[in-house]
């Protein structure tokens, strides 16, 4: 692995420098604190940011209630919102390769697949759009000839959009255009890993005319900024997406002020392999799934769940493939798995790789650091992996597969429901009574039969359990950012209550 092309290339980059979008100004932090950004890749610096504290926090919230209680947004047809939305689309396309450079940068993401994720992006911000003119109540004229029952869907006001660092533009692509097209105004924190995206979509937004408040950016730290977003009672709404323990740190502060939550959380998605699979397809699914950024995804398939009778044979052809995954330098063309983006994350996939043997299992493959400049873990696969170990029920979110068996349909449906997550899963099997039994019988929000890690604008996203709350994307996902009122109209005289004496 060589880094000599990129750290020529970044030496001759300008460091980005990224300000606070507040009321459609952007803005040094009020304290002048700065944060910097290096390259997991490079260790090299790409980004300064002003950062936010606590009166940055409550002055954009302040901005965004103006916005939304006095401001034009939530009152615009949504034929109107929904143009807006269609040009930060056009925008998003037209900006990508300077959006997908400043994200591989930022997070260590082979470029490759940094730009294929903007382009989902933009195609999120289309479908938002066509559901800001969908958008509708209700009516009942059943109710007797004296009345009419209208429900109405308001927007819920303002929310708190936070997001981490592994998917940091698709993930606040998944949130915030469905506000918007519900008529929502919002604050929004990225993680301060990679908040040059974001800083850039906020120039996009102004760019595509959304108006000054409805949309403010907030570059800073979870414990500082993330905590007046979660609890200031002038924002109605958080929608997160993040690890499981924040998540519910998140919620506990909300309560005091009973706030509307959606959060996207962990898990420990398991691929079900059966001995009639598609054999070329499951190891590949296998392979791509564990590798897919890093195994620094929520909807990562960390646990292969392969029936005994070809568990061997598969698990060989598994580690085969995986040796042939090309790790390095996300710059290069054709590299497969780049850096990790954070240290600590580094340190802990490493602990759990160590764990591992600790408790038994076999390092088939990899499960060491990979020497040179940058976070790089080896593709690493886990053999003889026991129910009961950390690495079969903890999400390790790192290039690390744990490979388990079983006997028969109902054990494999025991072990896939068997962690506190449920967020996604596939089933392998060429007999489709198997699949679809399969499916129905895990408990988890999205279950892949004979793929793996496809996503639709169209589609419904989260979790059971753990793994989260409410659901993003789908033909309802403006609704989740609205609040349900009933017009009950009388029609006509009304009879007293009141009988005089």
């Amino acid at each position: 692995m060589s880094n000599t092309l990129t750290a020529t290339t970044l030496a001759a980059r300008p460091v980005f420098e990224g300000k606070l979008l507040i009321d459609g100004l952007w803005l040094e932090a009020a304290d002048g604190n700065k944060l910097e950004r290096k390259s997991p890749a490079h260790d090299q610096l790409v980004a300064v940011y002003a950062q936010a504290g606590v009166a940055d926090a409550e002055r954009a919230i302040a901005a965004a209630r103006r916005a939304f209680d006095q401001g034009a947004w939530p009152r615009m047809r949504g034929a109107d919102r929904a143009r807006v939305l269609r040009k930060a689309a056009d925008l998003i396309l037209e900006r990508k390769h300077a959006i997908a450079e400043m994200e591989t940068l930022e997070s260590g993401k082979p470029l490759a697949q940094a730009l294929a994720e903007i382009e989902g992006s933009a195609d999120l911000w289309q479908y938002a759009a066509t559901l800001a003119r969908n958008l509708h109540g209700d009516s009942y004229n059943t109710l007797g000839e004296n009345t009419l029952g209208v429900v109405l869907r308001d927007p819920i006001g303002v929310v708190s959009v936070i997001t981490p660092w592994n998917f940091p533009f698709l993930i606040v692509s998944q949130k915030l255009p469905f506000a918007l097209a519900a008529g929502c105004t919002a604050v929004v924190k990225p993680s301060e890993f990679t908040s040059g995206t974001t800083v850039m979509l906020g120039q996009i937004l102004i760019d595509a005319g959304v108006p000054a408040g409805a949309v403010n950016i907030l570059v800073g730290l979870g414990n500082v900024v993330g905590d007046v977003m979660v609890s200031h009672p002038d924002v109605d709404m958080i929608s997160f997406t993040g690890s499981t323990a924040v998540g519910k740190a998140a919620v506990a502060k909300s309560a005091a002020t009973l706030k509307k939550v959606s959060m996207e959380l962990g898990g420990k998605n398991p691929q079900i392999v059966f001995a009639d699979c598609d054999w070329d397809a499951a190891v590949d699914a296998a392979v791509y799934g564990i590798y897919f950024n890093a195994g620094q995804c929520c909807n990562s398939g960390s646990r292969i769940l392969v029936q005994e009778s070809i568990a061997e044979r598969f698990a060989a052809a598994v580690v085969e493939r995986s040796r042939h995954v090309r790790v390095g330098d996300p710059l290069v063309a054709g590299m497969q798995v780049g850096a990790i983006t954070t240290e600590k994350q580094f340190r802990t996939i490493l602990n759990h790789i160590d764990a591992a043997r600790a408790a038994g299992a076999t390092v088939a493959l990899g499960g060491s650091q990979i020497a040179g400049t940058g976070m790089y873990i080896e593709p690493t696969v886990v053999t003889g992996v026991k129910p009961d170990m950390a690495i079969a029920r903890e999400e390790v979110f790192g290039p690390v597969l744990a490979m388990l068996t079983f006997k028969d349909m109902d054990e494999a449906v025991a072990l896939a429901n068997g962690t506190l997550y449920g967020l996604s899963a596939a089933v392998w099997s060429q007999d489709f009574t198997t699949c679809l039994t399969a499916a129905r019988r895990i408990r988890a929000g999205t279950i892949w039969v004979n793929t793996f890690l496809e996503g639709h604008a169209e589609l419904p996203f989260g979790g059971y359990r753990e793994s989260g709350i409410g659901r993003e994307l789908g033909r309802f996902a403006t609704e989740d950012y609205t609040e349900t009122k009933t017009l009950q109209m009388h029609l006509g005289a009304r009879t007293d209550w009141y009988v005089p004496r």
